[in-house]
């Protein structure tokens, strides 16, 4: 045999063997990109679920607060307890998907969680506080939903300020 023929047999002996490694090669990477893949889809799924139940959970809340109202109205009525019940089992069933209302009566002004619709001089609570909460705020999963709307206080004695400043600029 010429001696051109042994060489091309030798490589085409290695030849296989770089092909094999060249196909495990390939093997990892397309398990990798299909756990790479099954993990996005995951979490894709998670993310659609998780806003699916943050829009039912905003309608529900309209809801609440309507009835938290009638309740309040209904104080005086035979059927308080009742009422009353069939709130705590509302409020108790949004618990249970992670619903919580957000504290703002008496609070810093946190802009985070709270949505300020007016500002007033108060005597009793330093600028900045949180003097009444007009809309209940709620977070889901540490994560806010719907922003408390409040009422600020400026301080004690701004209005009465403001007030003499608008007069003398006739």
């Amino acid at each position: 045999m010429p001696e051109g023929t042994e060489e091309t047999t030798a490589d085409e002996a290695t030849d296989p063997g770089d092909a094999f490694a060249e196909l495990q090669n390939r093997l990892l990477r397309l398990q990798a990109d299909f756990d790479n893949f099954r993990k996005r889809t995951r979490r894709d799924k998670e993310s659609w679920n998780r806003q699916a139940q943050e829009v039912i959970v905003l309608e529900l809340l309209t809801v609440l607060d309507h009835f938290e109202l009638a309740l309040k109205g209904a104080e005086s009525s035979e059927s308080h307890a009742g009422f009353q019940m069939i709130f705590d089992q509302f409020t108790s069933a949004l618990k249970k998907f992670g619903v919580a209302a957000v504290q703002a009566e008496g609070e810093a002004f946190n802009p985070e969680l709270h949505e300020a619709i007016s500002h007033t001089s108060s005597d009793e609570l330093a600028a900045d506080q949180v003097l009444a909460q007009t809309r209940k705020g709620y977070v889901m999963d540490d994560k806010l939903i719907r922003p408390a709307q409040v009422v600020v206080s400026q301080g004690p004695g701004k209005a009465g300020e403001e007030d003499a400043n608008e007069g003398g600029e006739v």
